[in-house]
């Protein structure tokens, strides 16, 4: 029996990222996942991302998601995840609440500790060691709720300092979800005690479990419901309708698939396989499955994903 995370109803969404040439490459891709009923589409923040090498796009995370979130509806839209090293935090959190308006209510707002970027060394920003990050979500965390939820917020912390701040409007949602996103003990402290929902990636299910094992315990040492966070999983697939179909297919998104890539795989294989392999992951406790696209997109795994699989990891739900 697959048994998924308690009292959360699965959700499917793909991860769409921004590195792309043209906006309307991106409006396209989101358009189709709404017209399949994805649940979920989200961008990254990432300003140079080191994966599309030195001349490759990418369109800035914040004022491409509150485009996508005017002309996309339904869907829940998200940057996935926010890297507290690129704005103050109460800026991001000014950029959220705005965000929420523009969807109608329909953010959720991705928090990390950020990671590699060409963008630190082209542009002259500072990237400080991961501690000094790890301090920098947990403020971040801290201020933009208090922003959201407060008349007034003065706040005094290593590195941010509010006095009498305010924020108006407040977001649509009366609590817009935070998404935090990573691995290992430390962040995943910061998202026991923060954390809506936890993300990670797939690729390695032991470190998985490990993970999940982790925030369980550390929600319980601060003493917290571990079964109030949602789980989470990132990953990548080349789907075909059949074994004769997949032999082409692996080959082709083999040669376009950067190494770095590839082991955030879950599956070379047919929609049966798919569901499978992501199984130990609901095991786990993930309910949102999010399927990672990259251009050139494979609108053949797509559209499998959303007719074909999606509605068996739903068929998992409360089991």
């Amino acid at each position: 029996m697959v048994r998924t995370g308690e009292g959360f109803p699965v959700r499917v969404g793909v991860h769409s990222g921004q590195q792309y040439g043209s906006f309307e490459e991106i409006e396209r891709l989101w358009s189709r996942a709404g017209e399949l009923e994805f649940d979920w589409v989200s961008l990254f923040d990432h300003f140079r991302p080191p994966l599309g090498g030195e001349t490759g796009p990418c369109l800035d995370g914040a004022t491409a998601l509150a485009g996508l979130a005017a002309r996309v509806g339904r869907v829940r839209c998200a940057m996935l995840v926010a890297a507290p090293t690129w704005r103050h935090p109460a800026q991001l959190a000014l950029a959220a609440a705005t965000i929420d308006h523009i969807s109608g209510g329909r953010l959720e707002l991705g928090l990390g500790a950020g990671g590699p970027d060409l963008g630190y060394a082209e542009y002259g920003i500072p990237f400080p060691g991961f501690a000094e990050r790890l301090e920098l979500l947990d403020e971040t965390c801290r201020v933009v709720r208090s922003l959201f939820a407060n008349e007034s917020t003065t706040f005094a912390g290593r590195h941010a300092t509010l006095t009498d701040a305010r924020m108006r409007p407040k977001p649509v949602q009366e609590h817009v979800p935070f998404v935090i996103g990573g691995a290992g003990p430390r962040l995943l402290r910061i998202a026991a005690e923060h954390a809506d929902t936890w993300n990670a990636l797939a690729g390695d299910l032991d470190g998985y479990r490990a993970a999940a094992d982790t925030l369980a315990r550390s929600c319980v040492e601060i003493g917290r419901d571990p079964g109030t966070i949602r789980r989470s999983v990132t990953f990548r697939a080349v789907l075909a309708a059949d074994a004769d179909e997949l032999a082409e297919r692996v080959a082709e998104r083999r040669s376009l698939a950067p190494a770095a890539d590839l082991r955030e795989y879950v599956t070379f294989g047919t929609t049966e396989q798919c569901a499978e392999d992501l199984a130990p992951y609901a095991e786990a406790g993930a309910t949102d499955f999010l399927l990672g696209l990259r251009p050139p997109i494979d609108w053949r795994t797509m559209e499998l994903f959303a007719t074909e699989v999606a509605p068996a990891l739903r068929g998992w739900a409360g089991r």
